[in-house]
């Protein structure tokens, strides 16, 4: 067959990258990088157009590429790229992703270098045959939660400010892995049907809504704790989550109960809705200094 007629479209590319979930891992990184650096310049901007594309289409792409076969059996999933055009998208992974990479590379410090090499690692940990991490009860929502949020200590690394917002980043990293958690509690059932493992499938959905408010407490005690009037903001954002969660504690005797898919995609939206609240503070915090 030519192997012409196997090659895979941008419209398929996008599809791939998940563009819902761009502006989670590329809007973070510009933000931060721009308060604290003063400056926009072209490694923020070459950082930020990879964080939105490349470095998703890397993410979602190797892992669709090693799901292959258990998409194709799982009736959730309504469209699974052809086996025959693999090769192609390892090719454009490759060719979009490699220009940006060596750019940050050759415009990082030692310290950044060494976090954007874990981030790249962990991309590729995530889905790949003999590591696969998001299989792995807690290194899932671990590896998840690092997706989401090292861009933003990547840009702390990038302006030599890691050490003093080391527990901001702590508190979204916890508020991060919660939400991957919660997530996976409605998934426990199918999950379990077809052999797949998570955090959620190894601690049940009692034990696993416990954890979770767990994490967001923890994020929000932290956040408050340490940034004034900006750390209770964040923390009282991190509250909506928190009643959401406590919503559906009488209902974890039955994980396929329709509340916790419900729920889940009222998070969706208000965490757009406090990274909304949270850019419109810090931007009039920064204003004001």
């Amino acid at each position: 067959m030519n192997k012409l007629k196997q090659g895979i479209d941008s419209e398929e590319l996008l599809i791939i990258s998940r563009p819902l979930w761009w502006i989670f891992t590329a809007q973070p990184f510009f933000l931060i990088y721009v308060i604290l650096s003063d400056a926009v310049d072209l490694r923020v901007i070459i950082g930020t157009l990879f964080l939105l594309f490349p470095y998703n289409l890397a993410m979602y792409g190797i892992n669709d590429i090693f799901d292959y076969e258990s998409d194709i059996r799982n009736p959730r999933k309504t469209s699974v790229l052809p086996k025959s055009k693999h090769q192609s998208l390892w090719m454009w992974i490759g060719l979009i992703n490699v220009p940006f990479i060596g750019y940050l590379f050759y415009t990082g410090n030692l310290q950044s270098n060494l976090w954007f090499g874990l981030m790249l690692f962990m991309v590729v940990a995530y889905s790949l045959n003999g590591l696969r991490f998001k299989e792995i009860p807690l290194l899932d929502s671990v590896t998840s939660s690092f997706h989401y949020t090292s861009p933003v200590m990547l840009a702390l690394l990038l302006t030599n400010d890691a050490a003093t917002y080391a527990p901001a980043f702590i508190a979204y990293f916890l508020w991060a892995m919660a939400n991957h958690a919660f997530g996976a509690i409605q998934d426990i059932k199918p999950d379990r049907e077809a052999s797949i493992k998570s955090i959620a499938t190894q601690l049940e959905a009692k034990r696993t809504t416990s954890f979770v408010l767990t994490l967001y407490i923890g994020a929000a005690v932290i956040s408050a704790w340490f940034y004034g009037m900006v750390g209770l903001v964040a923390a009282g954002l991190i509250c909506m989550n928190i009643i959401g969660v406590a919503r559906t504690v009488k209902h974890t005797a039955d994980s396929t109960n329709p509340i916790f898919r419900n729920m889940w995609n009222v998070f969706i939206k208000t965490n757009y809705l406090a990274g909304m609240i949270m850019t419109i503070v810090l931007i009039v915090v920064k204003a004001r200094l």
